[in-house]
C-alpha cells in the first residue's frame, strides 16, 4: 500500500461509533431498525466495516410487495392529482426535517463527502417541490379535428406499479426522481437499491411511510426490496410492473431490457457516461479548472456524470494539464465525514481493482501520468481511498472509450473543432458533455444538432451537477431514459387519445364513406 503527498484526514471513526453513528441517524429517520434485523452485513467504504445487518428479501417477497402496491393502484389511481401532490409536500417537509440525518447514512453507507451527501438529499427536496406543483400541471392537448362538430385531444391517466432499481452512487436521490413524480402521476412504487446502500433506502421509505400514513394513504404505495439477484430479475420480471426504472451501468442494461420488452412493459433506462469537456483556445482557464476538478474529482469519480475526458486545444492544453495536475495534487483525500475533505473513498475492492488496471492500460497504450495514480493509506486495509489521476493520453484508445467508475481524467488535444467534437461523440456512451469556451460561434456548434451527441450538453460549466427542471439523461449506450424534470413524467403515464362527436352526424376521417 502506497502513500502519497495528497492531504489526507485520517481521523475515521472506529467500528462501533461508525454502526452507532449509522444506527442513530436511521433511527432518527424513523426506522425501526430490529423490525429489519437479519444476516446480511452492510459495510461502510469509510472504514470496509460492518454498519448494518439486515434480512435480506426473497423473490416471494418482491412477489407479495407488487401484488399490494398493485391491489392499492385503483384507489389512489382515482384520488385527485393536487391530494397526491399533498402526500410529496409532506414527503419533502419531512426531507427537510431529517435533511442531515439521511445525509450521514449517505456519507456512512455510499462515502460522499458532507457536502455531497447533503446536497444529494437537498435534491431530494427540490424534486418533491417540482412534483407538487406538477400535480396541478398534468397537461393534455387539445387538437383540431378534420371533421365538423367534433374534439380531438389526448388525456393522460396513471400507469400503475413503478418498480425502481437505483446505484450506490445516489443512494436516495435517483429514488426520488422517480417516486416523486411516480406519485403525483398516480403510480405506486416498488424500490430496490443497491446492496451496498441498505439503509438509506429504508430510512427514505420510512420517512415517505410517515408521510402515507398522515396523509391517510395507504402504506402498500411504496415498498422496498433488498438484495442482489432474484430480488432484482423478479422485479424486471414481474408483468405488474408497468415500468422499469433502472440505473446501473451498461452491462445491467442490456439484461434488463430485453426482459422487460420480452413481456412488453415500459422500461427507462439511466446508464454508463463516458464525459468529455472542450476546452476551446478562448477559454477561461481559472473557471475551467474549477469545473473540471469538481465534475472529474468529485464523489471519487463516482458519478454516472463524472469528467472522464478533457479535450483540449493544442493551444492551451499544456496549460490546461498544469492547472489540473497541480489542483489534483492538493486534494484532501479521507474522512468524508471531516469538514474540507474533498474527495472520499471508493467504494469497494472491485472498484479500486478497477482504478489500478484502467491506469496500467492507459500506460501501455503511451499514458502519461500528470498526478496521482496511487492508494492512499487511510481507513486500513479493506478502505479504498485513492488519488485522484491525472493521465495525458496520445489518442482516445480503448481504455479511454471505457468508462471506470474511479477518478481517473484522461486528457488529449485536438487542432480544430471537428476534430474535438468527433471526439467527444467518439465513445460508445452519450450521458454529459460540455465545452469551455468565450467563442460564441463555438458554443452554438457545440449545442447544435451536429455538435455532441449526449443527452446533457454544457458551456461553460462542468459535465455534472444537473438540476432537477431539466430531463436528465442519455443517448446510445446510456440507454435513452429521462427522469426528473422536463416533460419526464409522461413516461410514468399512459396517453389516451379522445375523439369527441357533438354534431349528431357520423362523418368518417379521411373522406371514407361507409352507409348502411
Amino acid at each position: 500500500m502506497s502513500t502519497t503527498t495528497t492531504t489526507e484526514r485520517t481521523d475515521l471513526p472506529g467500528a462501533d461509533e461508525l454502526r452507532q453513528r449509522a444506527e442513530r441517524a436511521a433511527q432518527a429517520c424513523g426506522l425501526d431498525l430490529s423490525a429489519h434485523a437479519g444476516d446480511a452485513a452492510g459495510r461502510s467504504p469509510l472504514t470496509g466495516s460492518v454498519v448494518s445487518s439486515l434480512a435480506w428479501s426473497s423473490a416471494a417477497d418482491v412477489e407479495a410487495a407488487v401484488g399490494r402496491a398493485h391491489a392499492a393502484f385503483p384507489a389512489f389511481r382515482d384520488t385527485p392529482a393536487p391530494v397526491r401532490g399533498n402526500l410529496v409536500k409532506r414527503l419533502g417537509e419531512l426531507l427537510t426535517q431529517h435533511k442531515a440525518d439521511l445525509g450521514e447514512l449517505v456519507s456512512i453507507e455510499a462515502g460522499k463527502i458532507t457536502s455531497e451527501a447533503l446536497g444529494e438529499v437537498q435534491e431530494m427536496i427540490d424534486i418533491c417541490d417540482y412534483a407538487v406543483g406538477l400535480s396541478r400541471q398534468l397537461f393534455g392537448r387539445t387538437m383540431t379535428s378534420e371533421r365538423p362538430g367534433h374534439r380531438l385531444m389526448e388525456t393522460w391517466h396513471p400507469l400503475g406499479v413503478v418498480g425502481v432499481i437505483s446505484a450506490f452512487n445516489f443512494p436516495v436521490a435517483v429514488w426520488s426522481w422517480n417516486t416523486a413524480v411516480a406519485l403525483v402521476c398516480g403510480d405506486p412504487v416498488v424500490w430496490k437499491p443497491s446492496e451496498q446502500t441498505p439503509l438509506c433506502a429504508l430510512a427514505a421509505n420510512a420517512l415517505l411511510q410517515r408521510a402515507l400514513a398522515e396523509s391517510d394513504l395507504s402504506p402498500d404505495l411504496a415498498h422496498v426490496v433488498l438484495g442482489a439477484g432474484e430480488v432484482g430479475q423478479a422485479l424486471v420480471d414481474d408483468p405488474r410492473v408497468a415500468l422499469l426504472s433502472a440505473t446501473g451501468s451498461t452491462r445491467m442494461g442490456r439484461e434488463v431490457g430485453p426482459r422487460v420488452a420480452a413481456r412488453f412493459g415500459r422500461v427507462l433506462l439511466e446508464l454508463g457516461g463516458n464525459n468529455a469537456a472542450i476546452v476551446g483556445p478562448s477559454a477561461d482557464l481559472d473557471l475551467t479548472t474549477r469545473g473540471i476538478v469538481f465534475a472529474a474529482a468529485g464523489t471519487a469519480g463516482q458519478r454516472c456524470t463524472t469528467m472522464r475526458r478533457v479535450i483540449a486545444h493544442r493551444d492551451v492544453v499544456d496549460d490546461v494539464v498544469e492547472r489540473v495536475g497541480a489542483a489534483y495534487r492538493k486534494l484532501p483525500v479521507g474522512n468524508p465525514l471531516v469538514e474540507g475533505t474533498l474527495v472520499g473513498p471508493l467504494v469497494s475492492k472491485a472498484a479500486f481493482e478497477g482504478f489500478e488496471a484502467a491506469i496500467e492500460q492507459a500506460k501501455e497504450a503511451g499514458g502519461e501520468v500528470i498526478a496521482g495514480g496511487a492508494r492512499v493509506d487511510v481507513g486500513g486495509a479493506d478502505a479504498y481511498y485513492v488519488e485522484p489521476t491525472v493521465i495525458r493520453m496520445p489518442q482516445q484508445s480503448q481504455v479511454v472509450c471505457t468508462e471506470t467508475f474511479a477518478p481517473i481524467l484522461y486528457v488529449l488535444d485536438y487542432a480544430d473543432l471537428d476534430e474535438a467534437i468527433a471526439l467527444n461523440n467518439g465513445v460508445p456512451q452519450g450521458l454529459s458533455s460540455s465545452i469551455f469556451t468565450q467563442d460564441q460561434a463555438e458554443a452554438e456548434r457545440f449545442v447544435a444538432a451536429s455538435g455532441s451527441d449526449c443527452g446533457i450538453v454544457n458551456v461553460n460549466i462542468g459535465t455534472s451537477g444537473a438540476e432537477i427542471g431539466g430531463a436528465f439523461g442519455g443517448e446510445k449506450e446510456t440507454g435513452g431514459g429521462r427522469e426528473s424534470g422536463s416533460d419526464a413524467w409522461r413516461a410514468y403515464m399512459r396517453r389516451a387519445t379522445n375523439t369527441i362527436n357533438y354534431s349528431g352526424e357520423l362523418p368518417l376521417a379521411q373522406g371514407v364513406t361507409f352507409d348502411v
